[in-house]
């Protein structure tokens, strides 16, 4: 017996995206014949048959798109959500939005609800131990069915769907240069494990910063947070040092809001002793004291970005390849990262 053929698998036997495949088994146009006609003769021999209840749901169109986040607290996720909301009220959309609260099990819960005929396609940051395990199938299952799906900020490159992300490694970069330049040598950085896609690449955004101006790498200087239950004790292990650093970069802003506390609660002269940068320029930045210097990674300009793109792979009006948008960053500089010459 012939195994099971799926959208998906269509798509690796000819090296084309999953949404070419769909639209060749529809008889496009937009693709050519020779193309189609490859694809159906392969589809018919394997006797591949679409997904009817999928079908069925999705053509029952609601008008509603649904959003699944990995938490609230932080400013970012809120902003992005906002551009969403935007756009697609705009095109006359409504937004659903659940929380995966960093858990696998919670983010796959949440899918299989939205997408049991609730929304029309889904927007996605993926779940820390999502990233964690590496456990894609869920995304892969909705992939293989044809459903409008986009990816922001936390993504893998391995699943085939539009895609937002801002340019974390030249935030990074652009932070790290900053620090630099008024003098700073000893930089830590505040970071997530390498599984989190922005913490790894915020870091290599810090690391090509320190090389390209000549400073030798400290591993010694680079901290991961395991989690967010005890983020003071373990911040703290960054700045209640011996030889504390003589600036901080951290992956987002609530990381920079805790070392800037704690290095006052310390007495060091923030930023003649210390300087500090964060990502995400929140009301917690613009309100601690001093503000805090960050890098501003337009949430609201990335939400909008990703609505456009869902909604117009919903109403097939997408081009066939899928598409990455990057949006660029820059500094809002404030008084945690003062001249320390």
């Amino acid at each position: 017996m012939k195994p099971r053929i799926t959208l998906k698998k269509i798509a690796k036997e000819f090296g084309v995206s999953i949404s070419t495949v769909s639209k060749a088994l529809k008889d496009s146009h937009e693709i050519s014949e020779e193309t189609r006609g490859k694809i159906k003769a392969f589809a018919d021999y394997y006797h591949y048959k679409p997904n009817n209840l999928a079908l069925q749901l999705r053509n029952q169109k609601t008008s509603v798109i649904g959003v699944i986040i990995p938490e609230i607290v932080h400013h970012f996720f809120s902003t992005v959500i906002n551009g969403i909301e935007k756009y697609a009220t705009e095109k006359g959309y409504n937004v659903m939005v659940c929380l995966s609260n960093e858990s696998y099990e919670k983010e796959v819960s949440n899918m299989g609800v939205l997408t049991n005929g609730s929304v029309d396609g889904l927007i996605v940051s993926i779940a820390r131990e999502t990233q964690q395990n590496q456990n894609f199938k869920h995304f892969e299952a909705l992939i293989s069915d044809d459903f409008p799906l986009v990816l922001f900020d936390r993504i893998n490159d391995e699943i085939q769907c539009d895609k937002v992300i801002i340019d974390d490694i030249g935030g990074a970069f652009k932070a790290t240069n900053h620090l630099i330049e008024i003098g700073s040598r000893r930089i830590a950085l505040i970071t997530t494990h390498d599984f989190i896609t922005v913490g790894s690449l915020r870091k290599e955004g810090y690391l090509k910063a320190l090389t390209s101006q000549g400073i030798k790498v400290d591993e010694s200087l680079i901290y991961k947070i395991d989690d967010e239950k005890d983020l003071y004790e373990q911040i703290e292990k960054v700045i209640n040092v011996a030889n504390p650093p003589d600036a901080i970069l951290a992956v987002n802003e609530i990381y920079a809001a805790i070392a800037l506390k704690l290095a006052k609660e310390k007495g060091l002269n923030i930023p003649k002793e210390i300087a500090i940068i964060g990502f995400t320029s929140g009301l917690i930045s613009e309100f601690t004291y001093p503000p805090l210097t960050c890098v501003e990674q337009h949430g609201f300009l990335m939400g909008k970005q990703a609505a456009e793109l869902l909604i117009n792979r919903i109403e097939n009006t997408a081009p066939a390849e899928f598409q990455k948008v990057v949006i660029s960053t820059n500094l809002k500089i404030r008084k945690s990262t003062l001249s320390v010459n």
